[in-house]
């Protein structure tokens, strides 16, 4: 799929960037572009990947015009760069929508201008059902993408999104907290019922290398991955420590969704994932493999999800982290 193709990812240098061009530079790829706003990110990178095959842009998703200059000659866009964290973009809500729904737009516009042939915008668990403004204006990054299939024309660029749950072991995920914080002997916890999903940067990487191979143009890719409760992860990573209910934080959930209700509804069900199918008449599943339809009133939730992490195998993979 990558073999002689130029790639870009923006968002670069985050956990996932990383991982992905690491996999990539693999797989016979003619160039990877890391585009990002960091410039000292960017450095250290280019101190670490001695590849000549990747180049850095200096870039904001907010730069239309910066886009067009990066996306001449790209073959595959992979869209991870976003305003991640919940509480930053509580409190700098106009930030938050300038970087994950206007730069979605001009995502979308300069690759369909460029001829990109495919992009696959990474999205969240939070995105279903939001509560907050990060899953809010996430949502409204998935429908553009979504809608965007539409805008193409006689083009050919493909727009798909690929949403799964906290990708554990990233920057300002809570396996480094409650690694950092176990030695006060103490470890917040929110609320004891909390569940979440649990993907790891490679499964998350391998996710998207194959939501790439399937897409038409249209769909939400969404994993079949494991849940998690937060008091048998704090016992994993620090069985010594006490426990401390802290609260919720504001625009938390206790549980974590993916596929609720009114989406199920449209959905199909393969072995190891599902995928929520665009509600446009000229979208037809990946390789004309008909998925499953789901049961009325299905959700895929992680406090309902058929597959747990016990404490062992959670001790096991925060190890291997």
């Amino acid at each position: 799929m990558l073999k002689e193709k130029t790639i870009l990812v923006t968002g670069g240098t985050g956990s996932f960037g990383k991982k992905f061009i690491t996999k990539a530079l693999t797989l016979g790829v003619k160039k990877i572009i890391v585009f990002s706003r960091d410039e000292l990110k960017q450095y250290e990178m280019k101190q670490e990947f001695q590849d000549e095959r990747i180049r850095f842009f200096i870039g904001d998703v907010r730069d239309k015009d910066r886009l067009y200059r990066a996306f001449d000659g790209v073959d595959i866009v992979i869209h991870a760069a976003a305003m991640k964290h919940v509480d930053a973009c509580e409190y700098n809500p106009f930030e938050a929508v300038k970087t994950n729904i206007h730069g979605a737009q001009n995502i979308i516009e300069a690759a369909i201008d460029r001829g990109v042939e495919k992009v696959v915008a990474l999205s969240t668990d939070k995105a279903c059902s939001p509560v907050n403004l990060y899953g809010a204006t996430k949502l409204a990054s998935d429908k553009l993408f979504v809608a965007a299939n539409a805008y193409v024309g006689e083009k050919k660029t493909q727009f798909s999104v690929v949403r799964y749950g906290n990708v554990v072991g990233s920057r300002g995920s809570v396996v480094p907290f409650f690694k950092k914080i176990r030695e006060t002997g103490v470890v917040p916890i929110t609320d004891e019922r909390m569940t979440r999903f649990w993907i790891t940067l490679e499964q998350g990487v391998q996710f998207v290398l194959d939501s790439l191979v399937r897409m038409q143009g249209g769909e939400i890719f969404v994993p079949k991955i494991p849940s998690m409760n937060i008091m048998d992860l704090a016992k994993a990573i620090a069985p010594e420590c006490k426990t401390e209910i802290v609260g919720i934080r504001p625009g938390e959930k206790l549980h974590e969704a993916m596929i609720m209700e009114d989406d199920a509804r449209h959905t199909l069900e393969y072995d190891t994932y599902y995928v929520i199918s665009p509600e446009l008449s000229w979208w037809n599943p990946a390789d004309g493999v008909q998925g499953n339809t789901l049961p009325e009133g299905f959700a895929y939730t992680s406090d309902n999800n058929t597959e747990w992490l016990t404490i062992e195998e959670l001790k096991q993979l925060v190890e291997e982290m």
